[in-house]
């Protein structure tokens, strides 16, 4: 068999099934052969592959729907914020009626290494946010080899308003050549799915015990646990709200397509393109979710909330500080707000922790001390965290979609039970309902 024909057969092979295909083979390396370099390296290469091309693909994109002018943001984008913060701060409620149903206690031992990363902690949820800000008018170039998404938005809608007013046409055709090339690359990158995760999988089974289970099991299944009920309880019912529909069919197919490689990259930035690519599958308008994909990747952090409040809950109760139910309800307010922040922040939500810790006036040196243990811990927890909430990214910008869609057309998604068929390439709600095939539905 010629290589075009095995390349052919490959790309008409269902995508998850390939994706299940290279799980399973790196499952049986990892098991059978560990610690051989070669295949790492094949996720190394593939996450590499996303986050190096994410940060583009943003920028063009974002500056190409602004410069075409096609669409204008509407009420679905005040929608589709108003799901990303609302989720966030309910994650964050969430977890603490976890953490009073389910008090924990665990063993801290200073961690020199965590400790040292955690000096550079931020303070306040004021510093936060400062930093938050600051970031948006970073250099361009800067924030583009930094993958600094606030200010790769800021700066390409500055561009796209600008190129709206004064470019050519043919120079917004160039601009949109360039959006259609990008997006071409990143479907090449995708397609390669199977072989990253058969690496990225390997690498797990390889270096990671079951020390994690058995020392600190209770905390990780807590945080796993939270994030699950959040996943399948509370954004369904956010989505509910929205469109008046059984959520759970695109809830699963977000999780499948989306939260499944998410949980392998452990990387919002890496997963944007992925994103990107489902809404295109689930017929969604470009100029929309190339602007809330990446805007989600910062501020929709149900994962980042979950993990920042149980981490601090868990670390008052092992200190032996009490725990009130109005305190509670600020730490919530405040993992909400430090989560939004987070990826502006060197480590994520780990490092936010000690923030939260000062709330209930716990030593620094615990609160250090509570890193560690979520260093030791955070193989899983980064995994379902980045889950979490990138497939919400999804999720919530398809919600917001498809309520505007039956404001208008009085229709959904035939996959909702609805009647409308949506397509790859077209979007229903902007193309006067015309009907589309998804041949990925």
């Amino acid at each position: 068999m010629s290589i075009k024909k095995i390349v052919g057969k490959y790309q008409e092979t269902n995508i998850i099934l390939r994706i299940v295909i290279g799980l399973a083979a790196g499952t049986v390396l990892g098991l059978l052969v560990p610690g051989l370099p070669v295949i790492p390296l094949l996720g190394e290469i593939f996450v590499g592959a996303l986050k190096a091309v994410a940060p583009i693909l943003v920028f063009v994109l974002i500056m190409s729907a602004l410069a075409g002018g096609s669409t204008g943001f509407d009420s679905r984008f005040g929608t589709v914020i108003f799901l990303y913060l609302a989720s966030t701060f309910l994650a964050g409620i969430v977890a603490v009626a976890a953490g009073f149903l389910f008090p924990l206690t665990v063993e801290l031992a200073g961690d020199v290494e965590a400790s040292a990363a955690v000096v550079h902690a931020p303070k306040g949820v004021g510093e936060v946010m400062e930093n938050l800000i600051l970031s948006i008018v970073t250099n361009p170039v800067e924030a583009l080899a930094s993958a600094n998404y606030i200010s790769i938005l800021f700066w390409a809608a500055m561009l796209g308003i600008i190129f709206k007013k004064l470019a050519a046409p043919e120079t917004k055709q160039v601009i949109s050549n360039l959006s259609d090339a990008v997006s071409t690359l990143v479907s090449w990158i995708i397609s390669l799915a199977p072989f990253g995760i058969m690496g990225l999988i390997y690498e797990t089974i390889s270096q990671s015990g079951l020390s994690i289970f058995i020392d600190y099991g209770k905390l990780l299944l807590l945080l796993v646990g939270t994030m699950l009920v959040v996943a399948l309880v509370l954004n369904p019912f956010l989505v509910f709200l929205a469109i008046r529909a059984n959520p759970y069919p695109l809830v699963i197919r977000c999780l499948r397509e989306s939260g499944f490689m998410a949980f392998f990259m452990r990387s919002s930035a890496a997963n944007i393109p992925v994103n990107m690519e489902l809404c295109r599958k689930l017929g969604l308008d470009k100029d929309m979710y190339s602007v809330s994909i990446p805007l989600g990747a910062t501020i929709n952090m149900d994962g980042a909330a979950i993990v920042i409040t149980i981490m601090t809950m868990t670390a008052a109760h092992t200190v032996g500080i009490h725990v009130d139910i109005p305190s509670a309800i600020v730490l919530s307010l405040l993992s909400t707000l430090a989560a939004c922040g987070a990826s502006g922040v060197a480590g994520g939500s780990l490092l936010l922790v000690p923030m939260a810790c000062s709330l209930y006036g716990i030593s620094q040196d615990a609160a250090m001390a509570m890193v560690g243990v979520g260093y030791i811990i955070n193989v899983i927890q980064d995994s379902f965290e980045t889950a979490l909430n990138s497939s919400g990214d999804v999720l919530f910008t398809a919600a917001a979609e498809y309520r505007h869609w039956r404001k208008i057309n009085k229709s959904l998604p035939t996959f909702l039970g609805g009647t409308t068929v949506v397509g790859d390439d077209r979007h229903p709600a902007s193309d006067n309902d015309r009907h589309l095939i998804d041949k990925n539905a």
